[in-house]
């Protein structure tokens, strides 16, 4: 699967998402997700936040996903003094 395919999906369950996904293989995956929707979660909720955009996609064609999963603030995007 392309990387930008599993991007695509992950901004379709997440619209607000800037979302940045890498592969040297096609099956093993980083990906880079901020959203605001992750505001007040904890990692594990954000990671499976980000899962249930993908369904059963992993386990199949995605064999691993390395996930940072960021809050607007924490990733240093927004608005600036």
């Amino acid at each position: 699967m392309h990387p930008e395919k599993v991007a695509e999906l992950i901004r379709a369950g997440l619209p607000d998402a800037e979302v940045l996904v890498r592969s040297d293989d096609q099956t093993h995956f980083e990906a880079r997700v901020v959203s605001a929707a992750f505001e007040g979660r904890r990692s594990i909720a954000r990671h499976q936040m980000i899962y249930r955009t993908l369904g059963e996609l992993v386990g199949r064609e995605i064999h691993a996903l390395s996930i940072e999963a960021l809050t607007p603030a924490e990733a240093g995007v927004g608005p600036r003094s």
